[in-house]
């Protein structure tokens, strides 16, 4: 395996992180795939597109455009959406039904704005690529890399010493004993979602930096399930590695057969996983309900 295939591969498995734990997070609390997801992440990396096209804004101000309106608008969605289920205790699979709306809702609100067309970011670096040697790494892939780093070291943070991620870990585990105990499960669900809706705006950037921006972008929250799936359910490190894992693969695969033939192989790999070890690598019991 050659350097450039491993430096493109940890840029392509980073950003599919931050993909991947605001999927997990969502799972990890309520017990169902979010799929409105995706098209929440579209959404946010459109606003601050059109902030940076528009206001000339250069890329830190772009990103916490993408975030705010990402964790704002998940807010809402989990009020308009999921919060009555949540509630009643209605069965379930209702969740998934609400995801599906919520997200072809989003997916609408951005066609309807911006069409069928494609759109690029502005040009944020001067200089587009650096070079070490023989390895030639993307200005954006490295920022890339660098910030979903340091967000994931900070929500592991937040989650392990913090107030509000031992009250997240507690919901996850149990809600009604959580709420026994005296935490706030609704505020607690709301932060869950306050944060995967960052993520998915963070994400949102940096695809459309690194690729371009389309309406049915947030297709490629896909990848965050089958990274989840790898990782194991239920699992943020397993989706970590889950997603650093498909990246790897994904670049390997890309060098020998093509990107035409990637996703397919890619959906096998995640087959053999539910058929040799459905709980992944991390091994959660974690298991969604329907």
């Amino acid at each position: 395996m050659s350097l450039q295939i491993i430096v493109n591969g940890l840029a392509t498995g980073s950003v599919y992180a931050l993909i991947a734990t605001g999927f997990s997070l969502i799972f990890n609390v309520l017990k169902f795939s979010n799929f409105s997801h995706g098209a929440l992440m579209t959404l946010s990396a459109f606003c601050g597109y059109f902030v940076a096209a528009q206001r000339g804004l250069g890329l830190i101000p772009t990103i916490l455009v993408a975030v705010v309106t990402g964790a704002l608008v998940a807010l809402a969605g989990e009020f308009i959406a999921f919060r009555r289920i949540t509630l009643n205790n209605t069965s379930p699979v209702y969740f998934f039904v609400s995801s599906i709306t919520l997200g072809t809702m989003f997916e609408g609100i951005v066609t309807v704005k911006v069409g069928a067309n494609f759109y690029n970011y502005p040009q944020f670096f001067q200089n587009s690529t650096i070079k070490f040697g023989s390895v030639v790494i993307s200005t954006s892939d490295l920022l890339m890399f660098f910030c979903s780093v340091v967000t994931l070291l900070i929500l592991a943070y937040i989650l392990q010493k913090t107030r509000q991620g031992r009250g997240l870990r507690s919901v996850s585990f149990d809600r009604d004993t959580a709420s026994l105990m005296g935490i706030n499960v609704t505020r607690t669900i709301q932060f869950t979602f306050i944060v995967s809706g960052a993520l998915a705006g963070l994400a949102g950037v940096f695809l459309g930096i690194n690729y371009t921006l389309y309406p049915t972008l947030g297709s490629l929250v896909v990848k965050g399930f089958i990274a989840s799936v790898i990782g194991g359910l239920g699992s943020l490190t397993g989706a970590i590695i889950g997603a650093v894992l498909l990246g790897f693969v994904e670049t390997i695969l890309i060098s020998l057969v093509g990107s035409g033939y990637t996703p397919v192989f890619t959906f096998l790999l995640m087959l053999v996983f539910l058929l040799v070890r459905p709980s992944g690598i991390a091994g959660s019991n974690v298991q969604e309900k329907a």
